[in-house]
């Protein structure tokens, strides 16, 4: 014999259908309990009881009927027992369909019951006495949590608290507030009160930590979205190839540094946000800085380029006057002090100072041309005073005329080949020495 007959099988399966939904997870459910159905169908032996019938479907389908069970084990007897059974089935049947009914959740119908037979309505308080311990261990699982809450693993079990604690508390009787079932609580020393300042106070602290969940949340997403761009800036800033590149990393560098800093303080990733933004800044600084010293040294090098190359031109074409050599000067002195002024600690220090070492030999050039510009001036000018005077002084001797003419030619002709090459005055004073030579030659015997 079958352990399960047709009867009871058509029984059961009408009711796991009526218990379950489309959705995917109760089509799961669905598919187990009839698995399990099929399979006691199929074993030979003595017919299933009733309490074998409820494990069967309870653990999956709580919400089972027990009338529908009570049915399915009356359809499930052999013919010849039936008979003996029947009654008990319908009175035991009947039983549970009354507790059934005083337990629904309808003030009208569980008052009275209260008041005349409380012992009916002990289904309703084990449930709410379990619902109402799973509320409280919940909340208080939750607000240890998330009030006190050291890492993100933290606020998502909390969050998982704070719902279990939420579906606990809405099966709580809210019209059953103040009630107090002395008689459960004299037998199993419940410690509950269903008081309406205890419901409200466990709704508000359940919405707090609701909104503190979502508020993390939302702080931790921001912290994330930071940390990302500071990241992808501080990549983009080391495979920049161009200074305008590098000046729109380290724009994009500091978007994502004021983004961390705006994360608000009060959550744990705002405080997350404010260690990590110390070290943030100070790697930022440091890039920047960098970046900003090399900068410098650039424009610096740069500046000094460009008084070089004006020192050069104007130094074209010689030769030039004293103040023309003393300006040039003036640009190399320039050029070097903006040399002078690169740190040791900058990239650009090696490049400048091989620069410094030409352009102060440059300058040492410069400074001889002026030296030998104004030298030669002096030595011109002396000798053209040394001219007027001979034309001025002409003895009447004529012995001590010729000798004193030809000591005064030789001292014109020594201050004459004073005058440099390369200066103005070189080709005044070399028409000047050409004559003077010339006339001695005439006064010598």
């Amino acid at each position: 014999m079958n352990r399960l007959n047709h009867r009871a099988y058509k029984i059961l399966c009408a009711e796991v259908h009526h218990c379950t939904g489309d959705s995917q997870v109760n089509q799961v459910e669905r598919e187990i309990v009839l698995k399990r159905l099929k399979k006691l169908r199929s074993q030979l032996g003595s017919p299933a009881s009733l309490a074998e019938l409820r494990d069967t479907v309870v653990d999956v389908l709580p919400q089972f009927s027990e009338k529908e069970l009570n049915k399915a084990a009356i359809a499930n007897q052999p013919p010849g027992l039936f008979s003996k059974i029947a009654w008990t089935g319908v009175i035991l049947g009947s039983m549970a369909g009354l507790v059934w009914v005083v337990n629904l959740p309808y003030p009208m119908i569980r008052r009275p019951v209260a008041r005349t037979a409380p012992i009916l309505l002990l289904p309703s308080y084990i449930r709410m006495d379990h619902n109402y311990r799973q509320t409280i261990r919940n909340v208080e699982q939750a607000d240890q949590l998330i009030n006190n809450a050291t890492s993100a693993a933290d606020f998502s079990l909390g969050e998982d608290k704070v719902k279990l604690a939420q579906d606990h508390l809405d099966q709580l009787p809210v019209w059953f507030l103040g009630y107090e079932p002395k008689l459960y609580c004299r037998l199993f020393s419940c410690s509950w009160k269903f008081t309406l300042d205890e419901f409200e106070s466990a709704r508000t602290n359940v919405a707090r930590m609701e909104a503190k969940v979502f508020q993390e949340k939302n702080a931790q997403i921001e912290l994330e979205k930071a940390e990302s761009a500071l990241d992808q800036a501080k990549q983009q800033y080391q495979q920049a190839a161009t200074p305008t590149e590098k000046r729109n990393a380290i724009a994009s560098w500091q978007t994502a540094l004021d983004q961390i800093e705006q994360i608000p303080s009060a959550t744990l990733a705002g405080k997350t946000a404010k260690t990590k933004f110390l070290a943030y800044q100070r790697d930022f600084q440091q890039v920047v800085g960098f970046a900003a010293d090399n900068q410098r040294t650039g424009s610096l090098i740069g500046a000094a380029q460009e008084f070089a190359f004006a020192a050069a031109k104007a130094a074209q074409n010689p030769p030039h006057t004293a103040t023309e050599w003393q300006q040039i000067a003036k640009l190399w002195q320039q050029a070097i002090a903006r040399l002078e002024k690169v740190p040791l600690e900058d990239q650009g220090y090696l490049e400048a100072q091989k620069l410094l070492v030409t352009y102060e030999t440059n300058l040492g050039i410069i400074q001889t041309r002026y030296s030998a510009e104004t030298e030669s001036i002096q030595a011109l000018e002396e000798a053209q005073r040394q001219i007027q005077r001979l034309l001025a002084n002409t003895p009447t001797d004529a012995a001590i005329n010729q000798n004193l003419t030809i000591s005064q030619l030789q001292g014109i002709i020594n201050q004459l080949n004073k005058v440099q090459p390369g200066t103005t005055s070189y080709s005044k004073a070399q028409e000047l020495l050409l004559s003077a030579q010339n006339k001695l030659q005439q006064l010598q015997p």
